[in-house]
C-alpha cells in the first residue's frame, strides 16, 4: 500500500536531463545527493548536514525527488531519503560520479 505522505517518484529515464541539470546546479542539492552516496545507508531528512532552515531543506528535498534523483519513503514518522543511483545511472550514465566527485573535491 502507498504512502500517501510521499507523492509519487518519476521515473528518471522519462526526466528531461535539463530538469536534472537544474536539480543539481544548487550546492545545497549537491551536497544531499553528495552525502546520500557516501552513507552505507538511508538517511532521515533530519540526518543531512545542512546550512539551510528545515523548510529550505524541504523545498531542497522535493526538487530532487521530482527530478528522479532520491526517493523518499517513512518509517515510523522519520521521512528517510535514499539516492537512485542504479534509476539514474542507467537513464544518465556517469553524472553521478561526476557529481559526487567534483562535489567532494
Amino acid at each position: 500500500m502507498a504512502d500517501d505522505r510521499i507523492p509519487p517518484h518519476p521515473d528518471p529515464s522519462a526526466i528531461p536531463f535539463q530538469q536534472v541539470l537544474e536539480a543539481l546546479v544548487d550546492p545545497v542539492r549537491r551536497s544531499i545527493v553528495t552525502q546520500l552516496s557516501a552513507s552505507p545507508d538511508d538517511v532521515r531528512c533530519g540526518g543531512f548536514d545542512l546550512p539551510v532552515s528545515t523548510s529550505t531543506a524541504t523545498h531542497h528535498f522535493k526538487v530532487l525527488r521530482e527530478a528522479g534523483l532520491i526517493r523518499q519513503y517513512y518509517v515510523g514518522t522519520s521521512r528517510m531519503n535514499t539516492l537512485r543511483r542504479d534509476e539514474v545511472d542507467a537513464a544518465f550514465p556517469g553524472l553521478l560520479k561526476a557529481v559526487t566527485t567534483a562535489d567532494s573535491a
